[in-house]
């Protein structure tokens, strides 16, 4: 990981330091924020990390893993306006997982073990304290999916970004043997769907969240409200950071168990669960199948949103699902208990037109 405008010799920094500063960008705090960093992505090291920070490439060595005929899978997300909250809260331990999880889960559904992940970090100002808090939870993400953090970026950009503001995003690579990448074409009629809890809203619908749940010029009094439901304030149960499901999924994807994955993202369980799908299917719902997390009763209670909605927008409590043959069922139930993973048979696949069901709520 390396900090914007860090390749200038110590005469050129001398003698722009003081100009540069002038114009906003202040290069010795980037320099202290990658100095902060180096312990947070060296607990992220893995077999085939080559390198360290400072270079202008990150490097990773496929061929450690020994593959037949490895394919890459890539995937790259940001945070949303959930960043929104975490410097409302000047929390900022918590979000770097998120990203994280945004991009390795797209990874995992494909059958692909995550190996490497960047980061890019947009900023105002490069406070080297609050630097090194996002990258401890973007190294707190990797050790989760086992996948090393070798380089990023910090840009620190006065004039487009806010003192305080910041954006976040990132980038991870996985990769799969051809002939076990999980591309849903194997899914059949029939095939069960095993839905794994998530933490609460994840990091979608945010701007939703922040309409119904945070009042203008009260935000700070909003967040910091205690809701017996919750268990918590309103603030620390939305900055809930994203699970990360690598490896809850890895054991059975190595035994061939499942046909297909989904991420239930952006758009929720309508738009997320028949992206898996091939042509011709469909997959039903059962409602109540498992619990929803008491953070979307006060989001549906408070915004009066109707059920149908709430489902097109967030995940509900569950932000992965599998589909498995119905033969295989209790064996990938069994491994995920052998993990101490909850899960629920939440539905089954059905022969359709790409579409999803819910029991409950669609006539």
């Amino acid at each position: 990981m390396k900090s914007s405008d860090t390749t200038h010799s110590s005469t050129d920094v001398a003698a722009e330091g003081t100009a540069y500063q002038r114009a906003g960008v202040n290069i010795e705090a980037g320099y202290e924020a990658v100095t902060r960093m180096k312990p947070h992505v060296a607990r992220t090291r893995r077999l085939g990390a080559m390198g360290g920070l400072g270079g202008f490439g990150g490097t990773f060595d496929l061929s450690e893993l020994n593959m037949k005929a490895p394919v890459l899978v890539s995937g790259t997300d940001g945070v949303g306006t959930k960043l929104m909250l975490a410097m409302a809260m000047k929390r900022y331990d918590t979000i770097g997982q998120d990203v994280v999880a945004m991009c390795v889960n797209d990874v995992i559904v494909q059958g692909a073990e995550p190996l490497y992940f960047l980061d890019y970090i947009a900023c105002g100002k490069a406070f080297p304290e609050r630097i090194e808090q996002v990258v401890k939870g973007v190294a707190d993400g990797c050790v989760l999916a086992g996948c090393a953090l070798i380089g990023g970026e910090t840009a620190e950009m006065p004039g487009l970004y806010d003192e305080q503001e910041f954006d976040l995003a990132g980038f991870a690579v996985g990769a799969v043997e051809k002939d076990a990448l999980l591309t849903g074409e194997e899914i059949a009629a029939g095939d069960v769907l095993i839905g794994l809890p998530s933490s609460g809203v994840h990091s979608n619908g945010f701007s939703l969240v922040r309409h119904v749940l945070l009042k203008k010029g009260q935000e700070d009094e909003c967040l910091a409200e205690e809701i017996p439901a919750l268990g918590s304030t309103l603030g620390e149960a939305l900055l809930m950071p994203t699970r990360i499901y690598v490896k809850a999924l890895m054991p059975s994807l190595a035994k061939g168990l499942l046909t297909g994955a989904a991420h239930v993202t952006g758009g929720g369980f309508y738009e997320n669960l028949p992206r898996m799908l091939p042509k011709g299917l469909s997959v039903s719902v059962t409602r109540g199948q498992w619990p929803e997390p008491a953070i979307f009763d006060v989001i549906r209670e408070r915004g009066q949103i109707p059920e149908r909605e709430m489902f097109n927008t967030f995940n509900m409590g569950i932000g992965m699902v599998l589909a498995v043959r119905k033969s295989n069922q209790q064996a990938v139930l069994d491994q995920l208990a052998s993990q101490g993973e909850a899960a629920y048979v939440i539905g089954e696949v059905v022969a359709g037109e790409g579409e999803c069901h819910i029991k409950g709520i669609d006539a």
